[in-house]
């Protein structure tokens, strides 16, 4: 990856290999029911012709969409969907769980029939590594060798094996499923550890976050935290989502209604200050060719300098202005950074 003067590009300088793994929409939306993920996926597009590139994935949903008994119809619907999606359309799909008879079908009709137009898998459920092999070895038979899986923790047992579930090359993100979690302990936490502040102070559901989000630091995956079912308050929903991002090290946000895609992008989006510092850091190392510079008396190198690129995805990602010299890094791709 180049830019026009034939330079490296800051996110192939300074991430490397993690660059594309790393460059995904903050917020992933959630909708299973024909109606609302028609028009999930129209707001998609219209968003996207708002900001420049998709600011959020769509994701239809198998586990909790499909009715009782007619999870093949539901496959098959998901997979249409998927391949009438506009084109740059950012789309996703979840499927039932691995043990779950409609799993395998689910697979066959999303993954053969619309692979191309995915960007990735959404497991529910996983429990462990073995879990997540099973799903590749039903993507490659599909034909979606390629198509990256992301996996949800609702577990204990889960929790416990997160860095080695982050680890799996095909794993892009991890996902923290709370309602699950809590329950999956009979009893011992309260359901005030469901809501969106008791989910940031129940001791065991903080470990939670903080294993998962460090797991997916760890591999170069991406964590993505948990709904706030509390749609309807704005204030609940931000707040939650700036918590998880600034004290828990989340980068992504799952929305499950509309009025939480633009809270979410506005709570995870750096301020405006720190989006012109990080454009004028970066623009004076691509200047001194990545060699250490100085800003009025603090020394900055590689280390600060991805950093300060991340600031500048992330504004890219949550559809901030960026400054000028910042502009020519970030040319529309489906929402990734190119030059």
């Amino acid at each position: 990856m180049t830019n026009t003067l034939g330079q490296a590009h800051p996110a192939t300088v300074l991430l490397g290999a993690q660059a594309a793994q790393q460059s995904i929409p903050v917020c992933d939306h959630y909708s299973g029911v024909e109606a609302r993920m028609r028009k999930s996926l129209q707001l998609q597009q219209e968003m996207r012709a708002e900001f420049g590139h998709c600011v959020f994935d769509v994701t239809l949903d198998c586990e909790d969409g499909a009715p009782v008994g007619l999870e093949r119809e539901h496959a098959v619907l998901v997979a249409q969907l998927a391949r009438e999606a506009a084109p740059g359309a950012r789309v996703a799909a979840r499927v039932h769980t691995v043990d779950h008879p409609a799993f395998a079908n689910d697979i066959a009709t999303i993954a053969g029939e619309a692979w191309d137009r995915l960007c990735h898998i959404m497991i529910p459920k996983v429990e462990s590594v073995e879990d997540v092999e099973l799903a590749v070895r039903a993507l490659d038979a599909a034909g979606a060798r390629d198509l990256p899986l992301h996996a949800l923790i609702e577990s204990p047992a889960a929790v416990h094996r997160a860095f080695d579930i982050a680890a799996h090359p095909r794993i892009q993100s991890l996902s923290f499923g709370l309602m699950d979690f809590v329950s999956a302990h009979g009893g011992a936490i309260p359901a005030s550890g469901m809501t969106s502040v008791g989910q940031f102070e129940h001791p065991l559901v903080v470990r939670a976050k903080l294993e998962i989000s460090s797991a997916c630091h760890a591999h170069g995956k991406v964590p993505s935290h948990c709904v706030v079912t509390e749609f309807s308050n704005t204030d609940a929903m931000q707040a939650a989502a700036r918590k998880a991002n600034r004290e828990f090290g989340y980068t992504r946000m799952w929305s499950i209604h509309p009025a939480q895609i633009r809270p979410i992008l506005a709570a995870l989006a750096p301020d405006g200050a720190e989006i012109e510092r990080a454009a004028r850091i970066i623009s004076d190392a691509v200047k001194a060719e990545w060699a250490p510079i100085s800003e009025d008396g603090v020394l900055h190198d590689r280390a600060s300098y991805r950093y300060f690129w991340q600031v500048l995805e992330r504004a890219h990602q949550t559809g901030r202005v960026l400054p000028v010299q910042a502009q020519a890094w970030f040319i529309s791709d489906g929402g990734n950074p190119v030059a």
